[in-house]
């Protein structure tokens, strides 16, 4: 409540006119908080609460500034204060892409989140985020180990079980780290993306994809959650975007969608693979680094923050991970793992 009345105090400093009330509007999985202020006349902002201890605004302001300039719609900063951790935000709405995707309306809806990607990605430059380096990349694999088979499954691998699983990693480094880099947004999602109808230019009008048949016009996405953002492989927000842990589509589908973001991209000038075989292998290999890291995530939240929300999501991500290691060789020792770890959950009763 303390921390709701300053925030109260914070609005009514800037706007000492007029009256307004103030809502939640939603949470995420950090300390971040979002609130909707609702002003007389109707209209509507958005106030980040990000308590200084436990957030830092700056990574935040400046990603959306590289967004923005780039042409995408992220939240416009009418205002900040960044000793009390608040943010005035322009008000995106409150539909979501997972919320509006319908099979009839999916294909146009993906086609407006790649336009948006690509527009990022033609923006990039290689010293204005944090690289996407080793490091971080491994720390992000560990999570599985320590939180999804220690904490979640309550199971100690064996050395020889330790050494298939870093064999594995090493082999899924080598691929992300080896592939052309842009700004990754790092959870580029059906949550994170806002449904907002506004007829906007084709950005891409050569490829067509984002046009609806009313003419040259598209749903451009609202852009949240981008303060994470790094410089690194190319397919990894395509892998968040198409093998989403928050709603699954049919392989063949999400292979047209990906077939059409790579054709603009090449267009574009992006440095995709010209082999679009060797991009899918990137796109995959990304998939499984990104689905082993969530799994852990996943279930750090829930045993270390008491967030049991995800858990439901569990079963869809290991789906995605099965099925890329049962499709290349050098992934091989990874699927013998999740097999043993599965026998050992139907013999435990653990939710895998």
């Amino acid at each position: 409540m303390q921390r709701q009345k300053q925030l109260t105090d914070w609005l009514s400093s800037l706007y000492p006119n007029e009256t307004f009330t103030i809502a939640p509007a939603s949470a995420d999985a950090s300390f971040r908080r979002y609130f909707r202020a609702t002003f007389a006349d109707g209209s509507t902002k958005v106030i980040m609460d990000a308590p200084p201890q436990h957030e830092d605004c700056r990574p935040f302001l400046h990603v959306g500034k590289l967004f923005e300039e780039a042409g995408t719609h992220v939240p416009h900063v009418h205002a900040q204060d960044l000793a009390q951790g608040f943010l005035l935000l322009s008000d995106l709405g409150n539909t979501t892409y997972l919320q509006a995707l319908a099979a009839d309306d999916a294909t146009r809806l993906y086609g407006a989140a790649t336009d948006a990607l690509i527009k990022i990605q033609l923006a990039s430059k290689e010293k204005e985020l944090p690289p996407y380096d080793e490091a971080l990349l491994r720390r992000e694999l560990n999570l599985f180990p320590e939180w999804y088979v220690a904490r979640h499954l309550g199971v100690t691998l064996s050395d020889k079980q330790q050494a298939k699983l870093e064999e594995v990693f090493k082999r899924i480094l080598a691929n992300n780290l080896a592939q052309p880099c842009v700004y990754v947004h790092r959870d580029y999602h059906s949550r994170n993306l806002m449904y907002i109808e506004s007829p906007l230019p084709n950005p891409l009008p050569q490829a067509g994809e984002g046009a609806n048949e009313k003419g040259n016009f598209q749903s451009s996405p609202g852009i949240l959650d981008f303060q994470d953002a790094v410089y690194g492989p190319i397919t990894y927000d395509l892998a968040s975007l198409f093998k989403d842990a928050y709603i699954h589509w049919e392989e063949e589908q999400i292979m047209d969608w990906l077939i059409r973001y790579w054709e603009k991209a090449r267009k574009a000038g992006l440095p995709v693979r010209e082999d679009f075989g060797e991009f899918y292998r990137d796109y995959e290999m990304m998939g499984v680094q990104r689905h082993i890291k969530v799994l852990g995530i996943f279930a750090r939240l829930y045993h270390r923050d008491g967030k049991d929300g995800y858990l439901k999501d569990m079963p869809l991500v290991m789906d995605y991970l099965r099925r890329a290691c049962e499709r290349y060789i050098d992934l091989k020792p990874l699927l013998v793992l999740l097999m043993e770890l599965e026998m050992h959950a139907q013999q435990t009763g653990a939710s895998i």
